[in-house]
């Protein structure tokens, strides 16, 4: 099972208002492991930066009206590709996995506008796993930004000082799989690796009896002492039918 944890940073809140995605992150899983492939990408938003953006994510200080001179770490976007150069790449990166999205309607909704103005096909909302509602869901009353999540799960995001979307995709591929009851919930028996060395199918793995019973751990003292409190309960002791 294929699955595509990401992010987008934008230039405010409502593409339909003119804003745009400047960054998309993501990282794949596979059987709810990393496999170490990831998708980044800056994108030049063919517009000027809000400054409330710009505090958030830090992206773009060359796009702010007066523009500032990006300072060590900044990154600029006057040099980075426009959407529709690097739409389609994105599409064939994410395929028909599903997608594991934090707040999953502002990341579709932004995506969708962005693939209709390119005409590439949309993202269907189905496709999307978001993890802001199984939180909600899971911790009902309880804070479900990243950042509470990092918290709840002891997960360490003392780098992200500044929002950016794959530091936050990676972060939010550990709070999923913590979400959905940690890393290999299903102790990988479900993968299929038929050319694999020491690879472990599906349907091949049966339990068997061990060759010889395990000894007992039990002391003589713990074996008395069970034994009186067996007696104590009287002749109609199921402990005495049983045995």
């Amino acid at each position: 099972m294929r699955e595509i944890v990401m992010d987008t940073e934008t230039t405010g809140l409502d593409p339909f208002t003119g804003d745009r995605i400047v960054e998309i992150g993501c990282v794949e899983l596979f059987n709810h492991m990393p496999t170490g492939r990831t998708y980044h990408q800056y994108i030049n938003p063919e517009r000027s930066m809000p400054i409330e953006a710009f505090q958030v994510h830090g992206i773009g200080p060359d796009l702010l009206e007066p523009p500032q001179e990006p300072a060590a770490g900044a990154v600029s976007l006057r040099d980075k590709p426009v959407f529709k150069e690097i739409g389609q790449s994105f599409l064939d990166f994410a395929g028909d996995a599903k997608l594991v999205i934090h707040n999953a309607s502002f990341d579709i909704k932004f995506l969708n506008a962005e693939l209709k103005w390119m005409g590439l096909p949309q993202i269907p909302w189905e496709q999307a796993i978001d993890t802001l509602a199984i939180a909600r869901k899971k911790f009902p009353g309880s804070p479900a930004s990243l950042d509470a999540l990092c918290r709840r799960f002891s997960i360490d995001n003392a780098n992200r000082t500044l929002h950016g979307a794959l530091l936050d995709s990676e972060i939010l591929a550990d709070v999923y799989l913590e979400l959905i009851g940690g890393r290999q919930p299903d102790f990988a028996l479900s993968a299929v690796d038929k050319g694999g060395k020491g690879s472990v199918a599906e349907d091949s793995w049966r339990p068997q009896p061990r060759p010889s019973p395990l000894p007992s751990r039990l002391t003589s003292e713990e074996k008395q002492a069970h034994s009186a409190f067996v007696d104590d309960m009287g002749e109609d002791a199921l402990w005495k039918k049983l045995g």
